[in-house]
């Protein structure tokens, strides 16, 4: 009987230490620096401008602050085809090539009236590529926007279970009729 209980101890832990260096333990820097493989660092810095044009800060916390940059690259890695990925990636290229080209300076260097400005011609640009960068990239700054921790607790004011269990509760004795 003892030995079965030795045996069985053993198993596990032996499957355990199989098991422990495939579990991530390690800080969430390293995730974060898997994250965007294919962006470059000035590329993640343009993405974080454009983001935090489309929405910005008010009263309300903006996209930047509420980290929509790090979520759109996410859904660009996990839910979209590289088709996309190349997309929005030519698409920075593209507007940091007409700020420089309109303006003479970086996008980021560019005052708030011609970022909008910047945005709005790639929206309604001839350019599908420009177009579908455009739509790309704002629908899912909202979606990162609108469904972020702070805007979920704070402005839509969300509940995991909507309404509330009373579970003492006087009933009228009255039958329906």
């Amino acid at each position: 009987m003892n030995r079965r209980i030795v045996i069985r101890n053993m198993a596990l832990a032996v499957s355990g230490l199989v098991l422990l260096p495939g579990c991530d333990l390690g800080s969430k820097k390293a995730a974060v620096q898997e994250l965007h493989p294919y962006l470059s660092p000035s590329q993640e810095g343009l993405l974080t401008q454009v983001v935090d044009t489309i929405i910005p800060a008010t009263d309300t916390p903006g996209a930047k602050d509420l980290n929509v940059h790090v979520f759109v690259q996410k859904m660009l890695i996990d839910c979209n085809e590289k088709e996309t990925q190349d997309n929005v990636v030519t698409g920075l290229k593209t507007l940091k090539a007409k700020a420089k080209q309109q303006y003479g300076k970086t996008f980021g260097a560019c005052t708030t009236e011609e970022r909008i400005a910047l945005l709005s011609a790639m929206e309604k640009s001839e350019v599908a590529a420009e177009q579908d960068f455009y739509r790309t990239v704002k629908g899912l700054t909202v979606r990162g926007y609108m469904t972020s921790e702070y805007v979920m607790m704070n402005l839509t004011h969300y509940e995991a279970v909507p309404g509330y269990y009373y579970g003492c509760v006087p009933v009228d004795s009255k039958p329906i009729s």
